[in-house]
């Protein structure tokens, strides 16, 4: 009786791993699949840790900010994260960026390359509360951060959830710099209170709000205050 040869099984070829960041973490899955949105110029070697990815501002709004500064302004970008603001006003503009993470000061730096904008960005590490006395600029830009992808889930966003301290000490540390000021805050927030910033000023400094959409979703509201509101289109 003739034994029968057992089927020898073809090797199994190893699976592709796949490494883009949707695969590597979901929390940042769907800000992944808006990679272009973020940055146009992604594909040439943009670099985002984790918190970048959601906290970056959409490059259409970016320039949308930095369209409403006059040529070569001195701007401050406060908390500039990965460099998706600094990146856009230095295509006009002098931009001294502030980072208290020096990992995250590395990947801005390496987007500026990028962009070929890092001649006209100064970048800090440094804690930005620490800094502001000692500094002086045409335009204050504030994008702090919002608390990570949960914002979205309150009804009313509040000056009091922003980070890393309530949002009205952050205004008035801006306010040590100039007058000027762009905020870049959640499509939810609470447009009383950013109004009372402006009121509780001394004197009470002119203000102006929009809805910015990318793609016609309202992604977040920003204020504009002092010269900044002036040169907003009456129609926006």
């Amino acid at each position: 009786m003739k034994r029968r040869r057992k089927k020898r099984s073809k090797p199994q070829k190893p699976r592709k791993t796949l490494t883009s960041p949707a695969i590597v973490s979901p929390r940042i899955a769907k800000y992944y699949l808006q990679r272009h949105t973020l940055f146009s110029k992604y594909d040439a070697g943009v670099q985002l840790d984790e918190e970048g990815w959601f906290s970056v501002t959409p490059e259409p709004i970016a320039a949308r900010h930095a369209s409403l500064a006059a040529d070569n302004s001195l701007v401050i970008d406060c908390f500039s994260g990965v460099g998706g603001n600094a990146i856009q006003f230095a295509s006009r503009c002098h931009v001294i960026a502030i980072e208290i993470d020096a990992k995250r000061v590395e990947l801005a730096v390496n987007n500026a390359n990028i962009y070929g904008v890092e001649d006209y960005i100064d970048f800090v590490i440094g804690d930005f509360f620490q800094l502001a006395p000692r500094l002086k600029g045409d335009i204050a830009f504030l994008a702090p951060p919002w608390g990570g992808p949960s914002y979205s889930k309150v009804l009313n966003f509040t000056l009091d959830m922003l980070k890393p301290k309530h949002g009205y000490s952050i205004f008035q540390a801006a306010q040590s710099i100039t007058p000027n000021i762009i905020m870049f805050l959640p499509r939810n927030m609470d447009l009383n209170e950013v109004e009372e910033l402006s009121w509780l000023s001394s004197p009470p400094l002119n203000l102006k709000m929009e809805e910015n959409q990318v793609k016609t979703r309202t992604k977040g509201i920003t204020a504009y205050f002092g010269d900044t509101a002036s040169a907003l289109p009456e129609d926006s």
